[in-house]
């Protein structure tokens, strides 16, 4: 059965097989992946068949342990205490959390769900966490947020790639095949694996990001490699920039940074010498205060030289999650509807009230970022109980131990999950889902392609779908039952009415289409008769950007402190990012052998210098502590990392967490939170093992 891998955003072709309740997984001959895979899809099905499958809805008795019932006796009892809740305390007592891994359906009906059956404003969803900044400066700069505005092979005929903050060669190894023939400019504070391949590696200071982009643009201007003519047809606003980066000459830009200035002038040279390039962020540029600041000035940096909407260029954002892209598209982000359209838009509004046949006064307006949303908990006239599906906050939030604290303070907290999560150790009511391999739906990889998801096997024991799950809260809710579908196809294609006129038009896509395996990248429009024969958009910008004059937008950015400035007592930057054996929390990966056995535990990394200087040696468990918290993972010192800072992945839980360290600041703009950069010391925690 032809489906894709339930990972990253890259979305790889495999091949699924059911040998008699087993499934295998053979990678398929994909635009993407080519008949590849990385570790985790090959490992991928392992998951499917764990022993802790959670089988049958718990709910936590009077002596505070989750023990088995049944589906009714479950669902009634979430809906009573909701029902209860939004009587005592009004509908935005009650919240919902989603994930970027939820299809296109169950995205699209849990933020129908939340704001029909529930009637609150309370929704948010853990993309906030890693895409919210590219979103936010994507739709500043060209009027539309896709990741890609092009096709990943488009990337196998360029000459020179620019990688602000990514690590595919980690993140997703089967992208690297097509950049094997560019010359790479690597933007990371440590030599990753990407790194490793670059012709040319610049280390910044964490979060100094943004001073490099700056300084990257004076070199572009000072030297004449700006593109005048491009500038002055297709954009608006560089004369509002200018004034800015061009106070960030390169012996300044290196004073802040650490990046030499003879590295950015030969950086951009390369760049801008080329025919074929490209800039692309991943999170490394994206989780930072000012994230949005640093991804705008990135794409300042492309439309100084450009490449946005020119054949054969451009800039794009290597999206994460594997539908981070359809996930923050159909409505479970806090501000916005179906179609990508904005909930404070009447238009929006009617259009979308008209599909849920509800008036559109009976909306809710825009809600709370994630981070925010999830402190509410912890204040007196904030959230009461929260729904979560398919995500795990308390590892994934930052400031780890305040939200662990935020969630505890909650009247009821459920989850829909098929693995005992950290988040589901911690709920009231859990409630077992099905998964990629056990279920229909709909996927948008990181290029805007709508792909088919298959079921190839019969889910275990009692667990149901998310739709099944949203349809009989609803209908106990007092819905009806038409109005929240079990069908997966039939959801899709109540998805796609409501996106019509929206930036991701689905309305010309269907099921039929996809399974004849039709290349459908958004917008993709129906006719004015409804009929669905456009062949859709893989490459966005060629004749003109999404905003109303058709240009795209330069947007004014500039760092308001030079340099993060270390707190007394904690002189090292703690930096955060993943490996490539494990994947999010790694409530999946974490339980395949295989990348266990090869990524078993969390650590840190540090220079020799540094490991020195705190006293600790290879191999030695080491505190790593911040004001908020302390973590304790093993040292791994080697000179590919900068002295002054330290790198922990984030996919471990109890004392390896990595967010027992971070800050809840968020950036203003976008709302995503400073995963980047945490003021730390380090000492050693026990003897050196042997």
């Amino acid at each position: 059965m032809a489906s894709h891998c339930p990972y990253c955003a890259l979305q790889c072709g495999t091949t699924l097989t059911d040998n008699t309740g087993t499934v295998s997984v053979e990678p398929s001959n994909f635009p993407v992946n080519r008949g590849g895979l990385c570790r985790k899809g090959w490992t991928a099905p392992e998951v499917l068949h764990d022993r802790q499958r959670l089988r049958e809805p718990l709910v936590r008795n009077a002596a505070g342990r989750l023990v088995p019932t049944d589906w009714d006796r479950a669902l009634e009892l979430v809906a009573r205490q909701l029902r209860r809740t939004a009587a005592e305390h009004g509908p935005d007592a009650v919240g919902v959390f989603g994930g970027g891994g939820l299809t296109n359906e169950k995205a699209y009906l849990l933020g129908k769900f939340a704001r029909v059956a529930l009637g609150t404003s309370r929704i948010d969803y853990n993309g906030r966490f890693c895409m919210a900044a590219a979103a936010t400066a994507g739709n500043a700069a060209f009027g539309v947020d896709r990741g890609l505005p092009f096709p990943v092979t488009d990337l196998a005929e360029a000459e020179v790639v620019l990688l602000a903050g990514a690590n595919p060669a980690e993140t997703m190894p089967p992208l690297m095949q097509h950049l094997r023939h560019a010359d790479l400019v690597v933007i990371d504070p440590r030599r990753s694996a990407t790194a490793e391949q670059a012709a040319v590696h610049l280390r910044p200071l964490p979060g100094t990001d943004l001073v490099l982009a700056l300084g990257l643009l004076h070199v572009v201007v000072t030297e004449g490699w700006c593109a005048a003519d491009y500038v002055a047809r297709r954009t608006t606003g560089f004369e509002r920039v200018w004034p800015l980066a061009g106070t960030w000459w390169p012996e300044r830009v290196e004073q802040v940074t650490g990046v030499p200035a003879a590295s950015q002038r030969t950086a951009v040279r390369m760049l801008a010498a080329a025919r074929r390039r490209y800039v692309l962020t991943g999170r490394g540029a994206e989780q930072h205060e000012d994230g949005a600041d640093v991804v705008s000035g990135f794409i300042n940096l492309a439309l100084s030289l450009g490449l946005p909407g020119t054949p054969g260029n451009g800039y794009g954002c290597l999206t994460g999650q594997g539908n981070g892209q359809g996930g923050r598209e159909h409505g479970q982000k806090a501000d916005q509807l179906p179609g990508y359209r904005s909930i404070t838009d009447p238009r929006a509004r009617a259009d979308v009230a008209e599909v849920w046949g509800i008036a559109p006064e009976e909306l809710p307006g825009p809600g709370i970022p994630a981070t925010r949303l999830l402190e509410s908990a912890a204040q007196p006239d904030g959230l009461r109980a929260l729904l979560v599906f398919g995500s795990n906050p308390v590892l994934s939030a930052p400031d780890a131990a305040s939200t662990r604290d935020s969630l505890s303070r909650l009247d009821l907290l459920v989850t829909a999950d098929f693995l005992p999560s950290e988040t589901v150790r911690t709920a009231d009511v859990v409630l077992p889902t099905t998964q990629w391999a056990e279920e229909e739906g709909t996927m948008t990889s990181l290029e805007g392609r709508v792909l088919r998801r298959r079921k190839v096997t019969t889910p275990p024991g009692e667990a149901r779908s998310d739709l099944e799950v949203l349809n009989g809260l609803a209908t106990r809710l007092g819905q009806p039952p038409e109005r929240f579908p079990e069908h997966a196809p039939t959801v899709f294609d109540e998805l796609a009415r409501a996106s019509a006129g929206g930036t991701a038009d689905y309305s010309g896509i269907d099921y039929d289409r996809l399974d004849a395996g039709e290349a459908l990248h958004w917008p993709c429009p129906a006719d004015a008769e409804g009929a669905t024969h456009h062949p859709g958009t893989p490459r966005l910008f060629l004749d003109s950007f999404a905003h109303p004059d058709g240009r795209a937008r330069f947007v004014p950015v500039d760092r308001k402190e030079p340099a993060p400035a270390p707190q007394e007592g904690f002189p090292l930057v703690a930096t955060t990012g993943r490996v490539m054996e494990q994947y999010q929390t790694g409530v999946q990966t974490r339980r395949v052998s295989e990348l266990a056995e090869a990524a078993p535990e969390s650590f840190v990394r540090l220079h020799p210098e540094t490991a020195q200087r705190a006293g600790v040696a290879e191999g030695q468990r080491t505190r790593v502590r911040s004001e908020r918290g302390t973590a304790v993972v093993k040292a791994r010192v080697d000179s590919s990392i900068r002295p002054d800072t330290v790198f922990l992945p984030i996919h471990y839980g109890e004392q390896g967490c990595a967010n027992l360290l971070t800050s809840a600041v968020v950036d203003p703009r976008s709302g995503i939170p400073e995963f980047k950069v945490a003021s730390v010391t380090l000492s050693p925690a026990e003897e050196v093992e042997e």
